[in-house]
């Protein structure tokens, strides 16, 4: 009796033990804040499964968060004091990036000395993500510029997409000419008072609105006024159709009420979303500038990167995760590419099979793999601290011309009002 009750003992002890937790692996969280589920979080969770194989221990907590929102808490932590509200980890857009770090010193950390291989990712990403000389961000998605065609429209007219390959902006028009008389389709939409073709524009020259000291550079910038003359010659012969808002633009697209679009690479998700248009589709890289210098046929538009808070109890540990996955794993390139069309810059990547699968979408063209080689020539430029201001004032400026008013008007306008927004 005595022995089966010390056996019981025993039993129950080893129950109790097994129940406590293991000195030395207890679990840790790393919080990260991103938006679009089918997106940046499906990335992320994908991310999280392969970290999980490497540190089972710690697990990564994704919290859906409008990039409006990023912005508006991440200001109001660091004002206020109170950056133990951050997360470990969040994701911030491209051209936002050096305006916060420059306005929040210390907020993020620096990871130049993370151990992740920066150039292993496109230059002109890892650009966007550098500040004064130090990594600030691991680059995500690729946003290289891409000009997408209707074949059938085309054809039509009598064209095929290896005439709008390498081509100067004066070819785009005079084929678009063609095209517009022949099928009465523009070749592309825009939304009016939108910068971003006239800044994909710009980025193809290696150009931007300001300059290497970080002053304006409007009313000077030759290739900025070359640029604003090929959009009012787009608009004004029909070959570019201006819409209202968003929704109206991707609706050309859906509709097939044009015969294409020009923009960051992430536009094939709303295209591959109209299933009737399959293999009706190609890409090809952008039209460039005549006169500027420095043209080439590719440029970027958008994207975004993931950066460590300083203020992270995990900094160490969010770093080493990002250096595993986003910095380090062709494998979650190659998972989330079928699904998000999410392409990286991490370059290796472009090298994985299935980057270099045909699209069946696109008529068996390979077009991740084109993409990621695009992504390789987009000229580096510096968005700078204002940089949505300054892009906001040339929306106004161009909206201004195209209503009748002198460009040099515009132009001196748009910049007074950039510097009056950066203060004295």
């Amino acid at each position: 009796m005595k022995k089966s009750v010390a056996l019981l003992l025993v039993l129950m002890m080893v129950i109790v033990v097994g129940l406590l937790p293991v000195q030395g692996a207890q679990q840790q969280t790393i919080t990260v804040w991103c938006w679009d589920p089918a997106f940046n979080i499906y990335a992320m969770k994908e991310a999280a499964k392969i970290y999980a194989t490497i540190k089972p221990e710690v697990k990564i907590d994704i919290v859906e968060t409008p990039w409006e929102d990023i912005q508006t808490k991440l200001t109001a932590a660091v004002t206020s004091g109170q950056t133990k509200a951050l997360p470990d980890i969040l994701l911030m857009q491209d051209n936002a990036l050096s305006k916060n770090v420059m306005n929040f010193p210390g907020t993020f950390l620096d990871l130049s000395k993370s151990g992740i291989d920066f150039t292993q990712f496109a230059d002109f990403k890892v650009a966007l993500t550098t500040v004064e000389g130090k990594n600030y961000a691991v680059p995500f998605d690729n946003g290289a510029a891409i000009n997408a065609l209707r074949v059938d429209v085309l054809k039509e007219a009598g064209y095929s997409i290896e005439d709008f390959k390498d081509i100067t902006w004066k070819e785009y028009i005079r084929l678009g000419k063609e095209v517009l008389r022949k099928t009465g389709k523009p070749l592309g939409s825009a939304v009016a008072e939108s910068p971003d073709l006239l800044m994909v524009m710009l980025q193809s020259a290696g150009s931007w609105l300001f300059d290497a000291k970080g002053e304006p550079y409007i009313v000077q910038n030759n290739v900025l006024k070359e640029v604003i003359e090929v959009y009012i010659e787009l608009v004004k012969s029909g070959v570019l159709v201006q819409v209202n808002d968003w929704e109206q633009y991707i609706s050309t697209i859906n509709k097939g009420t044009v015969a294409g679009t020009i923009n960051g690479c992430w536009i094939i998700g709303t295209i591959t979303g109209q299933p009737d248009q399959k293999g009706q589709w190609r890409i090809t890289n952008i039209p460039r500038l005549e006169k500027a210098p420095q043209a080439s046929n590719y440029s970027n538009q958008g994207g975004s990167s993931w950066m460590v808070l300083a203020s992270s109890k995990q900094a160490r540990i969010a770093a080493d995760f990002l250096a595993r996955t986003f910095a380090g794993s062709v494998k979650l390139y190659e998972t989330i590419l079928p699904s998000s069309g999410a392409l990286a810059t991490y370059l290796p990547a472009g090298k994985s099979d299935v980057y270099n699968k045909p699209h069946d979408f696109f008529g068996g063209q390979a077009i991740y793999a084109e993409i990621t080689s695009y992504a390789s020539m987009v000229p580096q430029v510096d968005y700078g601290v204002y940089n949505y201001e300054a892009r906001e004032a040339l929306g106004t400026a161009i909206t201004r011309i195209l209503g009748g008013v002198k460009m040099e008007i515009a132009l001196r306008e748009a910049e007074d009002t950039v510097r009056f927004l950066m203060g004295p």
